[in-house]
């Protein structure tokens, strides 16, 4: 993607740690569902002089000179993106996904109110009231979960709603394989006079591409990161529904005042910048197709599992991921075999997780990063064939039943992993393939 000519020349560490990168990036599959492949054109506007200015504020209500093509690169940005999700306000400047979220709460709530979210272990986010976030420390966090077939649990959420009566309620994941049924969250949150927040990091570029249902005609609130499946930068977006303007005409202005200067402060322009490319990027048909064939991959490399036996969450996927379940403690066994192999994924825990978040039961596999590359059906289907492989070539190991002999074990297994023979004749497949699907540098 670079030669890194000066960066070659000032700091030979950092030049050798970004080739490593680039090499495993190239020669590996990125499984991991909330990543992703940026363009050229993303990356041209990431590393750019924008990065040199300073910007507190908003577009001609900045707190320091110079800021007239800021100005207008943040409003270009903002109006894509109104346009694109079809919303009538846009915030461009949240850092990331969790700062986003912070400033709903702030938005919306004071600190003691009563909020629901998707409960993490069952595949929910860290921001929607997990016990270990700041958002359950200052928030009373209700967490509603899924049913035994990994659908959510819409009888559920309508009761812990009647019963407790949120202020807020969330609804959005980072391990869900299911469309979301906003309509029918919408009116549970309706019920009680709940703000009801839709968190689309993961199925944004989804979204847009028309392969998932928007939720903007039934909630007050979208949040979202700018990467995963939108293939933008790392940084993220709160927009303000013509549902949520009428529940509370000061909400958009409650939204800025809450990212500035409640909670950050000068915008990342360089981001901004990289945002409004990646948005112009999505709003083409080519973009579209895109977000189809993730989907369409998904459910390929979902069959190709299922063919070898193999028990995914829900037994399929709406969406960009799959949920694979490993058996109990056993994810992170499997990550590291798949690491080997040059497949990278992420241990996770599944619903009713028998095992713990450190050593869970379960891998999350997306198809994002691969169908950037092109690949499509028969690719998942050898993919998935290479992880049905090495399921059955690891099918033996099993953690320690010491909690403190675990990551040693995890650490001779992967010297073991990295020597195995087996493991070394599918690796060689997978560079292969990759060698067929380099990485593009353009998307229009």
């Amino acid at each position: 993607m670079s030669d890194y000519k000066f960066i070659r020349k000032q700091d030979s560490e950092i030049y050798k740690a970004l080739i490593a990168e680039g090499k495993r990036q190239a020669e590996g599959v990125e499984l991991i569902p909330s990543e992703n492949i940026v363009s050229r054109a993303v990356l041209e506007a990431m590393g750019s002089m924008l990065t040199n200015k300073y910007s507190e504020g908003y577009p001609n209500a900045r707190y320091y000179g110079g800021n007239e093509v800021i100005d207008k690169i943040e409003d270009i940005a903002r109006n894509r993106a109104k346009k694109l999700f079809r919303v009538p306000y846009v915030n461009v400047q949240p850092y990331s996904g969790s700062p986003a979220n912070l400033a709903v709460y702030l938005a919306t709530c004071s600190p003691g109110d009563t909020i629901m979210g998707h409960l993490l272990t069952a595949g929910g986010h860290l921001t929607h009231g997990w016990k270990a976030s700041a958002t359950s420390m200052f928030y009373k966090a209700v967490q509603y979960g899924v049913k035994p077939d990994g659908y959510l649990d819409i009888d559920e959420i309508a009761r812990l709603a009647k019963e407790h009566r949120p202020k807020l309620i969330w609804v959005g994941a980072t391990a869900y394989v299911r469309e979301f049924p906003f309509k029918e969250l919408a009116a549970i949150a309706d019920s009680v006079g709940a703000y009801l927040a839709a968190d689309i990091a993961h199925i944004a570029g989804l979204v847009v591409a028309g392969a998932h249902s928007s939720p903007v005609p039934y909630v007050h609130i979208v949040t979202t990161t700018t990467h995963k499946t939108l293939r933008g930068p790392r940084g993220g977006m709160i927009m303000v529904t013509e549902k949520g303007l009428a529940k509370d005409p000061e909400l958009a202005a409650k939204i800025d005042r809450a990212i500035f200067p409640n909670l950050q402060g000068g915008p990342h322009n360089h981001t901004t910048a990289g945002i409004a490319v990646a948005l112009k990027e999505a709003s083409t048909p080519r973009f579209r197709a895109y977000g189809k064939q993730i989907v369409a991959n998904a459910k390929t490399l979902a069959g190709a599992l299922m063919k070898r036996g193999i028990e995914i969450v829900s037994n399929g996927t709406d969406n960009h991921m799959i949920l694979v379940k490993c058996g109990t403690g056993r994810g992170a066994i499997l990550e590291i075999a798949l690491d080997a192999i040059g497949l990278t994924t992420n241990k996770n825990t599944i619903p009713d997780e028998p095992s713990s978040p450190f050593y869970p039961s379960g891998i999350r596999i997306g198809t994002p990063s691969i169908t950037t590359r092109n690949m499509k059906e028969r690719e998942m289907r050898m993919i998935g064939n290479w992880i049905a492989d090495v399921m059955d070539i690891v099918k033996d190991e099993q953690l320690s039943a010491e909690k403190t002999g675990r990551k040693a074990y995890l650490a001779n297994f992967s010297k073991r992993a990295h020597a195995n023979s087996k493991l070394k004749k599918i690796h060689a497949k997978v560079r292969a393939l990759c060698k067929k699907f380099p990485i593009p540098q353009s998307f229009v």
